[in-house]
């Protein structure tokens, strides 16, 4: 596949903003770390002249990338399940396992989504999000289960990428959280970085990048809650630091709820193998028919096993039994 040139009309100045995040703002598929490398191997242009990522977007910019051909796959590809509900020549959109990590890094090298992926689509995917995570739109975390939408070249990638960065993506996550939310619907609008000094977490941290989530309470449960929750931005861990900044972390989640996590076994019994979150429903435009999307996902088995036993009965207080909704 020979490079691919790509440009963006800079709309509205923005003096308070770097061009590689400028970038990463249309482009949330592409790390901000491979655009700042692209900026500085000079594929990108800003009014066909080279530029520094400190470039200030100034309205009437003509932003130019050009996309290096892809590089042969680093990653080898596995056999490995997948379980994909809808699949044509430019995309697929699959129901990610619990535990599965998207793409490789130290410690999981050959049993990632990006390996299954590779054997599946015969490493036809598309390359803009490089070597290590070809056809990767966006990304759920190791243990969140749910939707995934992948792309199979270059131009679907970089429209879905557009889509994702104009809102334009409907994104549901199903979630159960400790403790008893008060409010039946709410929003949570609260900015979100990495830790100051914990590097590996995020936080809300004024400052940060705005987040947006809005939610609405499906069930209650014994002192936990069953949640609706869409994303309206796409902040890393950005569900699981926004309800643990309402002081109702993810059941499970122990990097952002261990204490409520102890309480909640310590009151029910039950202790969540995996932080309780879902990626029920994806909508989206298709980038090539035009034709709009929707797909659901059923809850994987240890997310409908924990809400039984949290379930609440008429009178007994007993944890439920029958699995049934």
């Amino acid at each position: 596949m020979p490079e691919r040139i790509e440009t963006f009309v800079v709309e509205t100045s923005r003096p308070g903003l770097r061009l590689d995040a400028w970038l990463r703002e249309r482009l949330p598929g592409v790390s901000r770390m491979q655009l700042l490398r692209l900026i500085r191997e000079g594929a990108v242009r800003v009014n066909d002249a080279p530029c520094k990522p400190t470039h200030a977007p100034r309205a009437g910019d003509l932003v130019t990338i050009t996309w290096p051909a892809p590089r042969a796959a680093a990653v080898p590809p596995r056999a490995l399940p997948l379980a994909i509900l809808y699949e044509d020549a430019h995309l697929l959109v699959l129901n990610k396992a619990p535990g599965m990590v998207v793409h490789p890094a130290a410690g999981t090298e050959d049993d990632t989504l990006v390996n299954a992926l590779l054997h599946h689509c015969r490493g036809r995917l598309s390359g803009i999000g490089g070597v290590a995570r070809p056809g990767i739109v966006h990304r759920l975390d190791q243990f969140t289960s749910g939707l995934m939408v992948v792309a199979k070249d270059d131009p679907t990638h970089a429209a879905l990428a557009r889509q994702f960065a104009a809102r334009a993506v409907v994104k549901l996550y199903h979630a159960i959280l400790c403790g008893e939310l008060p409010r039946e619907a709410g929003e949570i609008r609260a900015p979100i970085a990495r830790h100051p000094s914990h590097r590996k977490v995020m936080t809300v941290l004024e400052g940060g990048r705005p987040a947006h989530t809005s939610y609405r309470v499906l069930e209650r449960l014994r002192a936990a809650t069953l949640v609706e929750a869409r994303l309206h931005t796409g902040r890393t861990h950005q569900i699981r630091v926004h309800f643990k900044h309402l002081g109702y972390p993810l059941a499970g989640d122990t990097v952002y709820g261990a204490r409520a996590n102890a309480r909640l076994t310590e009151l029910t019994g039950v202790r969540p193998p995996r932080q309780m979150l879902h990626a029920q429903r994806l909508a989206f435009t298709h980038p090539v028919s035009g034709e709009a999307l929707e797909f659901e996902a059923p809850w994987p088995e240890d997310f409908a096993a924990v809400r039984v036993a949290l379930r609440l009965t008429t009178q007994s207080g007993l944890v439920a039994a029958t699995g049934e909704p």
